[in-house]
C-alpha cells in the first residue's frame, strides 16, 4: 500500500507553476531519489508534500497509516543555520517537538529517541558540543538524527551531502543506506548526484521539461543523456 500518493499536482512558487500533471506514489520501504534541472521544482515538491506550502492544484495523500507530523525532514542549510548556538543534543532532541504538542518539555521516552537517534547516526560523543563548531559532515549527521527522531516511517532528504567532500559523502549516504535496509525507513531524496541514485535508490523521479517516474532501471534505459559526465559526484543531472 502507498505511503504517499502524489495526484494531478500542480505547485510552484510566487504564483508562478513549475510543475503540473504531476503523478506519482511512494510505497513503504521505497528509496526514491528525486532529480532533474535546477528551478525544476524539487525543492518546492518537498515544501508541498510537508505541507509547508499548499498546491495550486491536485493532491497529496498519506496511506499506509502515515501522518504528515510522522515525516522527517532534513532541507538545505543556510549560513546563518550552520552557526546556530546551541548543543549537538539540544538541536538532535528539538527533532521530538512535534510528538510534545502543547507540552513545553520532554518526556524520558523522547529523550531516548534522542540517544538512540544520535547512536545510529555515530554522534554520541557528540552530544554537548556546540553545533556551529562542528564539521559540515557532522552537521549534517546532527540534522539527520534530528529527523529520525520525527519519524521511524519516512524521511525526506534536500540534498544532504551538499557542500560535503566525496569521502564524507559517502560516509553519509552508507549512514542513509542503513537507516533505508535496517530500520526501513522510505527515504525521498533529492540528488544531483546520478552516481549515488543509482547506487542506492530503487526508483527515481525526474522532474523538468521530460516528467519520468518508475525504477531505476528503466530512467537507465530512458534517459542515457543523464549519465553523461556522471562518473564524479555532482555530474549528470543538474
Amino acid at each position: 500500500m502507498a505511503q504517499l500518493i502524489c495526484q494531478n499536482l500542480a505547485i510552484g512558487y510566487e504564483g508562478r507553476p513549475v510543475l503540473q500533471e504531476l503523478n506519482f506514489e511512494v510505497c513503504a520501504g521505497d528509496y526514491l531519489c528525486i532529480v532533474g534541472e535546477n528551478g525544476s521544482g524539487k525543492s518546492t515538491l518537498m515544501k508541498t508534500i510537508l505541507g509547508l506550502q499548499h498546491p495550486f492544484s491536485g493532491s497529496v495523500q498519506m496511506g499506509d497509516g502515515l501522518k504528515k507530523n510522522e515525516i522527517g525532514y532534513l532541507p538545505q542549510q543556510t549560513s546563518l543555520q550552520k552557526d546556530f548556538p546551541a548543543s549537538v543534543q539540544e538541536i538532535v532532541l528539538s527533532g521530538c517537538q512535534g510528538r510534545c504538542g502543547l507540552r513545553p518539555f520532554y518526556h524520558k521516552a523522547e529523550k531516548q529517541r534522542a540517544a538512540d537517534a544520535m547512536e545510529k547516526l555515530q554522534i554520541s560523543h557528540l552530544a554537548k558540543r556546540c553545533y556551529r563548531m562542528l564539521s559540515g559532515g557532522q552537521q549534517q549527521r546532527v540534522l539527520l538524527a534530528r529527523a529520525l527522531c520525527a519519524t521511524k516511517k519516512m524521511l525526506l532528504l534536500d540534498e544532504p551531502v551538499s557542500g560535503l567532500d566525496p569521502n564524507v559523502s559517502m560516509q553519509l549516504y552508507e549512514l542513509i543506506q542503513k537507516l533505508h535496509k535496517e530500520d526501513g525507513v522510505t527515504i525521498l531524496m533529492i540528488s544531483h548526484d546520478m552516481e549515488a541514485a543509482m547506487t542506492y535508490a530503487t526508483h527515481i523521479l525526474h522532474l523538468g521539461r521530460q516528467q519520468f517516474f518508475g525504477p531505476k532501471t528503466v530512467y537507465q534505459q530512458e534517459f542515457p543523456q543523464a549519465f553523461l559526465g556522471a562518473g564524479s559526484k555532482g555530474g549528470g543531472v543538474r
